[in-house]
């Protein structure tokens, strides 16, 4: 029974072998919650020794132990809220053995009975059942004089409003508890006595009180109720009527007698009953407790505790306190037992042990029982003359209120109090503490009840303090625990006021302590009970509920110590005394203790299962039971050789005289037999001759009879079946031609009814069916469109589909002709076989026919019989040709009717195999349609990746495209070393860079075009349209700095002019060069529109055709050449002109007027329209300052000249190299041109051949073909891309040493520029005022702001943010719902302009952050995890049906009205795909150093790889050992990364992608460097492989990511390593490496078989056959011939949907953010 799941029998039964084999008293502790059901646990236990021990005399004692349960629970149980039979006492049963281990008798401890609920009962309770038994029982003839009645009569009994339980007969139940107050040994005179105290007590409850005044009250006169107790109780009606209403107040002279008010009448009363009940209990259980006793003496026992559950209510009173209480101090000593105990017996035996922490409920007892405890603080109370319930409270709020963390105050309350108990809160309302502690009763009330006629009435209130249980003097030596009562009615007045002292609950708390000095003697058994659920529900389990309990209760870290702990535990004498028996002789040692441990070692051969200590044997749970059955094997087997011997020897002997008694019974019994069969036999021989005679004469007679009687039956037989034979023949002849009119007439109906319904059938199906191709239609044409717009190339797919799906149409009808040809041919066959059938018919009447004319003619032949004798043979011979003829006939008929059988199972054959043959169409065809829409799907995926790929190009491109711009502005800007520009040369020297920065414009247009000239397949217009969008987003983005770089420099001209305040002026000559700079302008506008109209042709290549020679492309292109060259050639002149010009307008000028004139150079920085322009001409007004201030009196006018004239020429030589590179640029392009056009032609006439040698295969073989095609031509595609790649590296790493040196040269020039910069330029920058945030009162969840704040906005909330502080700091996402509200409120002014410039304005600024901290992983996920939030926000707010499902009301309110953003969704989700993949590339860059050190080189088995490989030199690792990383290092980093992505508040569904992607990173890496490395390839290295790869796993599993695809990604690398750890020697192992690699291609396969090397002697290498074998195998695989994986390959991400549940309208922005400037609206 130990070995079953947990049950009341098993506890019990190990409690009774505990107390049989260890000779120890033994205690059952059963708790648990209220309605748990410990009440029934205790009587089962108790049930279980009743029947397993018996008892010792013919008392039966074990019937009377459980006999004592039904007086218990009438008594002291009741119905709760929870529990239909409650426990209202707590009580400890002994029951007590000898030394056979026999119940000799029992004994009972009770515990606080509640009192209270005699009178009063909450909502849906009852009181105790004892009430309700009687007041069902109220019609029995013995209970007449008790005057009861219905129990809702009664006030005790009817306050709760459920009188019934269901399910429970309480008048049976009052039988059950008679019939066990019989056994136990009360007399009936007792019994009626008890009950005659209970119905007083519910007649007392309906005395009523009547209020005279404020201060008295009385009883109506003859009060029937009243009445009717007096006479029950045997007391004088007046004197307690008198003292009902009245007290008596002593004081130490007088004694005053004070009438009292109807409230503490009522309070008085209801004191007395709860009294007299519990004086009732208290003698209840004396009796039973002597029925129990037994004069033998008691040699051990079995505590039951039964004991009340931890209770909480919505009021919770004195009763509640006392019980959980209780349970408290049971919870403690259940840790001190599991917990405490048991870990310091295992540390004082010096077993190794981990201390295992649990709850320790101590400080909670000590609040309740310590000195200033709650109990000693209400006793002290009550000890003052004016105490009450509130001052008490307020007491305990002084001493425990934020002093113990158990104890709390309520909020709304000044009258309760809180305590975390161990179980959960319970709050204790004050009022009633001090009264139900005092247990107050009015003395004279008593002295009535004491001069009672009644006999049993003042017995109960005896003084009992010296009465002694029956079982007190046990060998034990303890005292039981019994009641005193509240107030004795004897002894002296200070010995009475002494015992007033002890309270309720101080005697409850000595009760509670000698408890635990019991329990603590005994060795505890735990019985845990556990409520399923809080509502008295059958079948209802809450699992939450129980876990809660079995927390609360200290079970789940008892199962802790029992799994880890040893249960069971002997002295080494103990055990070789009681297992001596399973040792042998040689075992037997002096020293007991190795004698102990060499038999354990034979025994049990887990060492795990037990330990040693000093003094002790320790076993786990589950060996001391193994060992006692072998103990009690090896002793069944000793008792099974004595019977088998000594049953052996009486059997003989038994056997031996039976033997010889058979044989003498035997030689007589056969004598007998033979002389009987003798006599048998003569008497068989007579009977036979006389039994042959006579049967002879019966037989002969008989036949006779029969024969005569046979022939005339058979004569009269014979003419009636003729007769009969003859009209069945003529109704079946009528029957059938009616049978042929109604069966063609149903033939007819039936066959109209079918054809009828089969074409409604096929036209509801063929309905269906054009509906549902309608659908797909439009499906296929809207999903077409869209794939157009979105992907490369779909157009030439969706034909090959398109194309596909025709021959499967053409196919399909050739089918469908197929089949009405075989149903027309079944139709002619069945139209022939009915005309057969027809033409047989006739047949068959024609011999009808025949046959009634040869009736016709038998009937002339009848009449002319009698005239014709001689013509009686030809009538002979007509009746047999016709009978032969009717033979015939029915002949032809049966054959007819079996040839239409064998027809219709034809016919039903041919529609069978009709209908299997459209199933297998219909199959096939869904078949084929569920491989397209596969094939379809990994299309889509493969066109996702391609479009993602494109967007990382482009961003790469772009990028490119700015470091070149601006490198090439830096080389433009940058002045020549050594030339010093003079104030002659200043404007000049602007011209020429104004022309110069033309021409590097100029420049740049074909190096731009020339990049997507070098690829072949045709752009994609969606992507074309994008980079267009982009163009345009900056050129605003470029004009918006160049406001802004003009109004500062206005600002600084200004300061300068109010400075100087001296204007000058200049001359005619300066107007006139302001003037022709104007007319250069707008001819350079002029060009640059020119250059944007070429640019526009150069990019409309997407057809061979419009790059041809003579297109219109191509002619645009060549005539724009053209007039480039003219104007080049126009504006060198000009500048010539223009220069001659300055040099002699500069002669004219004085020297004092060297510095521009500020208001001039006002307007002439105003009419500067580019930024580089304006800086260039500050640099050189500042050289002209310098150079003029040190060159001007060294000069003459022949030096000016000079210096003019070689000005000339250098800007000759720049003109004419400018020309040359533009005509050797013109003429490369063209030739780039010519031969793309030329490498289209002859892509396009190889397409054309394909397309035809396609179309001639099968559609299989088609598609197979267009695969290898579109394979092949990626892969040409990407080592075109890797070749332009390696070129564009090249450059910029070129250009990266050219900016470097630009740089150092803008810095010298920048350190001489803020030289010469005075004072008074520098403008101070205003102070910011601090803005104090102010509360709304309605915010709409929008943020306004001003235009002009726009950029500031973007520089505090994207360019200068730091992720960390926002991580850490603030909600995840709030950069993007503060940019959403912001679109939002533009969104509400409808300006359209405010939301593109404000959306274009947060894509530059992420990108401008990415591409200057691109590096750093934190900043990369930040704005990943924002640009989502972003993109979710702009979906969850858009308005669209398919995005508002998850949103509130209140957020669908704030949605978009205005306008539709999808543009920018798609824009946004571009982006987002661009900083996932850089994210990406950080990853790839800091784990990449990580992955080979860590996952191979790194021993993180130890000694497991020691041995290096045979035959190889050694290699050094490639990192030094002081900076080697280790596994761990990569879980680090791992958490890191994801601890980061966490806090920046990443999609869920995102982090399992960029997990994925690491994780396939580190097994490609980790991979490629086994394919690489020899000494790599091993067993050892197997195994450390398959360690890290079960790490990684469980770092998975950690972090809930085993959903995410990560573990896959690292199928090769599993597979690497089991195939370096499996065996390698015969076919079987081949075709199980085989089937095991299954995601290594062949290639890989043979490369790490090929590099195996063994470590020790004990390997081998792998053979040269059985690598061929391998290869012989995996021949048919058709798989990449890559050896390598590719550790660059990005998975293709997407974005799913994730609503933000959070409402705008609640978010803050901090103070720190800077963002002072917008307002909440």
């Amino acid at each position: 029974m130990g070995d079953m799941d947990p049950h009341i029998f098993a506890v019990a039964e190990e409690a009774y072998k505990q107390m049989a084999r260890d000779e120890r008293n033994q205690s059952i502790i059963v708790s648990g919650e209220s309605g748990a059901g410990k009440t029934v646990s205790a009587k089962y236990a108790m049930r279980y020794f009743a029947t397993v021990s018996g008892s010792a005399s013919e008392a039966n004692v074990e019937e009377k132990v459980l006999a004592s349960n039904p007086i218990m629970e009438s008594i002291g149980n009741a119905k709760t809220t929870r529990n239909d039979n409650s426990s209202r006492f707590g009580k400890y049963i002994e029951i007590g053995f000898d030394k056979r281990y026999r119940i000799i008798g029992a004994n009972m401890r009770t515990y606080l009975l509640e009192k209270s609920r005699v009178v009063f009962q909450a909502e849906e309770e009852r009181n105790y059942h004892i009430f309700y038994q009687l007041c069902a029982s109220a019609k029995l003839p013995e209970f007449k004089m008790l005057r009861l009645g219905n129990a809702d009569d009664f006030n005790y009994t009817q306050q709760g409003g459920s009188p019934v339980i269901e399910g429970v007969d309480d008048a049976k139940e009052m039988a059950h508890t008679r019939q066990a107050c019989t056994l136990l040994g009360i007399s009936e005179s007792h019994q009626m006595g008890i009950f005659r105290i209970l119905a007083g007590i519910l007649h007392l409850g309906n005395v009523g009180f009547t209020s005279r005044d404020a201060d008295s009250c009385t009883i109506p006169p003859k009060h029937e109720p009243l009445c009717i107790f007096c006479d029950l109780m045997g007391v004088d009606y007046e004197e307690m009527c008198h003292w009902l209403c009245h007290r008596k107040l002593a004081t130490a002279t007088e004694t005053y007698i004070k009438p009292i008010s109807k409230l503490q009448a009522t309070n008085a009363r209801d004191a007395l009953a709860k009294h007299i009940y519990a004086k009732l209990f208290n003698w209840i259980v004396d009796n039973v407790n002597q029925a129990l006793h037994s004069a033998v003496k008691q040699h051990s026992f079995i505590g039951v505790l039964d004991i009340y559950g931890f209770e909480t209510f919505e009021i919770n009173s004195f009763e509640q306190f006392c019980i959980n209480y209780a349970n408290e101090k049971l919870q403690q000593q259940f840790n001190m037992h599991v917990f405490k105990l048991e870990q310091e017996e295992y540390m004082k035996e010096q077993i190794p042990w981990t201390l295992i922490d649990f709850y320790d409920n101590q400080p909670c007892i000590n609040l309740i029982e310590s000195k200033l405890g709650i109990l000693d603080l209400l006793d002290e109370e009550c000890k003052m003359p004016k105490g009450t319930d509130d001052t008490w409270a307020q007491k305990l709020y002084n001493t425990h209120l934020n002093k113990c963390t158990l104890f709390e105050k309520p909020r709304l309350s000044n009258k309760a109090f809180i305590i975390q108990h161990f179980a959960d809160k319970v709050e204790y309302q004050c009022e009633g503490f001090l009264e139900k502690n005092k247990d107050t009763v009015f003395e004279e009330q008593i002295k009535v009840l004491k001069l009672s006629k009644f006999k049993m009435l003042p017995e109960l209130f005896q003084d009992d303090e010296k009465a002694i249980s029956p079982t007190s003097a046990t060998s034990s030596g303890r005292t039981p625990l019994t009641r005193t009562p509240a107030k004795p009615t004897k002894g002296r007045p200070g010995q009475m006021a002494k015992e007033h002292k002890k309270t309720v609950g101080h005697q409850f708390r000595n009760s509670l302590h000698l408890l635990m000095e019991t329990l603590n003697a005994t060795t505890p058994h735990y019985v845990r009970c556990i409520k399923p659920n809080d509502f008295k529900f059958p079948f209802t389990f809450d699992e939450k509920r129980a876990v809660q309990q079995l927390r609360a209760c200290g079970v789940l870290e008892t199962i802790r110590i029992s799994a880890a702990g040893f249960p069971s535990r002997w002295t080494y004498q103990e055990f070789f005394s009681r297992y001596r028996v399973l040792m042998k002789q040689k075992d037997v040692l002096s020293d007991r203790k190795q004698t102990c441990k060499n038999v354990l070692e034979k025994l049990i051969l887990d060492k795990d299962k037990y330990q040693f200590g000093k003094t002790k044997i320790f076993f786990r749970a589950g060996q001391v039971a193994y060992l006692e059955k072998l103990r009690a094997d090896k002793l069944r087997a000793a008792c099974i050789r004595i019977q088998k011997t000594i049953r052996g020897w009486l059997l003989r002997k038994k056997y031996l005289r039976m033997r010889k008694a058979a044989i003498t019974v035997q030689r007589y019994v056969r004598g007998y037999q033979a002389r009987c069969y003798a006599k048998f036999l003569r008497r068989t021989k007579a009977a036979t001759i006389i039994q042959k005679y006579w049967r002879m004469f019966v037989v002969c007679r008989r036949y006779k009879i029969r024969r005569a009687a046979t022939i005339v039956l058979q004569s009269y037989l014979r003419g009636f079946l003729a007769r009969n034979r003859y009209r069945k023949i003529l109704r079946e002849h009528k029957a059938v031609i009616i049978q042929k009119r109604v069966r063609g007439w149903l033939a007819r109906t039936h066959y109209k009814r079918s054809m009828h319904a089969i074409i409604y059938l096929q036209c509801c199906f063929r309905r269906m069916m054009a509906k549902r191709e309608l659908k797909k239609l439009k499906i296929e044409a809207r999903s077409v469109e869209r794939y157009k717009k979105l992907h490369i190339g779909m157009e030439n797919k969706i034909m090959q589909l398109q194309r596909k799906v025709d021959e499967q149409n053409k196919d399909y009808k050739c089918l469908v002709e197929k089949l009405t040809n075989l149903e027309g041919i079944y139709n002619s066959e069945t139209e022939k076989l009915r005309s057969d059938l027809e033409r047989l018919q006739l047949s068959e009447e024609e011999a009808k026919v025949a046959t009634g004319r040869v009736l016709s003619l038998q009937e002339e032949i009848a009449k002319l019989r009698k005239d014709l004798e001689q013509t009686r043979s030809e009538k002979k011979c007509i009746e047999e040709r016709a009978d032969q003829y009717k033979q015939e006939t029915e002949q032809l008929v049966s054959n007819l009717k079996e040839e239409n059988t064998l027809l219709k199972q034809e016919k039903e054959a041919l529609n069978h195999r009709i209908v299997e043959q459209a199933k297998e169409m219909t199959e096939t065809m869904e078949k084929k349609l569920v491989e397209e829409t596969k094939q379809l799907e990994l299309d889509l995926n493969d066109e996702r990746l391609r479009y993602q790929n494109l967007l990382n190009e482009f961003s790469r491109l772009e990028e490119r495209y700015d470091d070149l711009k601006e490198e090439m502005t830096l080389m433009v800007h940058v002045p020549k070393p050594g030339h010093k520009r003079t104030d002659s040369t200043h404007s000049s020297n602007e011209s020429e860079y104004t022309f110069s920065s033309e021409i590097a414009e100029m420049e740049d247009i074909p190096s731009r075009t020339e990049e997507p000239s070098e690829k072949k397949v045709p752009l994609d217009m969606s992507l074309f349209l994008k980079l267009q969008k982009r163009v345009t987003e900056l050129e605003q983005e470029k004009q918006v700095m160049q406001d802004e770089l003009d109004r500062k420099e206005e600002q600084v001209l200004r300061s300068k002019a109010k400075e100087e305040e001296r204007p000058q002026i200049r001359g005619a000559e300066l107007e006139y060069e302001s003037l022709k700079r104007q007319e250069l302008e707008s001819e350079n506008k002029k060009l640059k529109n020119e250059l944007n109209e070429l640019r526009k042709a150069l990019s409309e290549k997407s057809a061979p055709e419009v790059t041809a020679p003579g297109a219109p492309a191509y002619r645009v292109l060549m005539e724009q050449l053209t007039s480039v060259s003219e104007e080049l050639d126009v504006r060198k002149e000009e500048v010539l002109i223009l220069r001659s010009q300055l040099v002699s307008q500069k002669e004219a000028i004085q020297p004092k007027n060297t510095m521009t004139d500020s208001t001039i150079l006002l307007e002439d920085v105003q009419k500067m329209k580019d930024k580089g322009e304006i800086a260039q001409a500050y640099i050189g007004l500042k050289e002209t300052n310098r150079s003029s201030a040190l060159d001007y009196h060294e000069l003459n006018e022949d030096g000016e000249l000079w210096l003019v004239y070689e000005g000339l020429k250098q800007a000759n030589r720049l003109l004419e190299s400018q020309l040359q590179s533009q005509k050797r640029s013109h003429e490369n392009e063209a030739e780039a041109l010519r031969g793309e056009i030329q490498s289209l032609k002859e892509e396009n006439n190889r397409q054309q051949q394909l397309l035809a040698q396609n179309l001639q295969l099968p559609p299989e073989a088609r598609i197979e073909a267009s695969l290898q095609h579109e394979i092949t031509r990626l892969t040409n595609e990407n080592l075109d891309l890797m070749e332009q790649l390696e070129k564009q590296d090249k450059t910029v790493r070129k250009l990266k040493k050219q900016l470097k040196v630009f740089a150092k040269k803008i810095g010298e020039l920048e350190v001489g520029q803020m030289e010469n910069i005075s004072p008074g330029q520098i403008i101070d920058e205003p102070i910011r005022p601090v803005n104090i945030p102010r509360k709304e009162k309605d915010f709409q969840g929008m943020l306004e702001y001003k235009k002009e704040d726009e950029q500031k906005l973007v520089k505090n909330l994207i360019l200068e943010l730091k992720p960390r502080g926002v991580a850490v700091n603030l909600i995840p996402g709030l950069p993007a719902y503060i940019l959403f509200m912001c679109v939002r409120h533009a969104d509400y002014l409808n300006d359209d302009q405010k939301v593109r410039s404000l959306l274009t304005s947060t894509i530059n600024s992420i990108k401008k952050v990415l591409k200057k901290r691109g590096d750093d992983f934190e900043t990369v996920s930040f704005w990943l995890s924002n640009t989502c939030r972003f993109l979710h926000c702009l979906k969850q707010y858009s308005g669209e049906e398919g995005f508002m499902k998850h949103n509130t009301s209140r957020q669908n309110e704030h949605c978009l009205t205005n306008f539709d953003l999808a543009e920018y969704r798609q824009v946004l989700s571009d982006l987002a795909i661009q900083i996932y993949q850089q994210l990406v590339r950080v990853l790839e860059n800091i784990l990449q150093p990580m992955i080979v050190s860590g996952m191979l080189e790194h021993e993180t088995i130890q000694g497991v790889s020691g041995v290096k490989p045979t035959g190889l030199r050694k290699r050094t690792s490639s990192i030094a050992d002081e900076g080697t990383y280790t596994l761990d290092s990569i879980l680090r980093q791992l958490n890191s990364f994801h601890s980061v992505m966490c806090q920046h508040g990443m999609d869920p569904e995102l982090i399992k992608q960029v997990v994925k992607q690491m994780f396939y990173i580190v097994g490609a890496i980790t991979l490629n460097n086994l394919l690489l490395r020899k000494d790599m390839c091993s067993w050892s290295k197997g195994m450390q492989i398959r360690y890290n790869v079960s790490q990684l796993e469980e770092w998975l599993r950690d972090k809930n990511l085993m959903n995410s695809g990560a573990k896959e990604t690292l199928e090769p690398l599993i597979q690497a390593a089991q195939l370096l750890q499996v065996k390698k020697k015969t076919d079987d192992d081949a075709e199980a490496i085989c089937s095991m690699c299954n995601a290594l291609t062949t290639a890989q396969i043979v490369k790490v078989l090929n590099l195996y090397t063994p470590v020790n002697e004990f390997e081998e290498r792998v053979s040269v056959s059985f690598i061929r074998t391998i290869q012989m195998r995996l021949r048919d695989r058709k798989d990449s011939p890559q050896l390598l994986m590719d550790a660059k390959h990005i998975f293709p991400v997407t974005f799913p949907f994730n609503p933000s549940s959070l409402a705008l309208e609640t978010i803050q922005i901090p103070a720190s953010l800077g963002l002072g400037f917008i307002s909440r609206v």
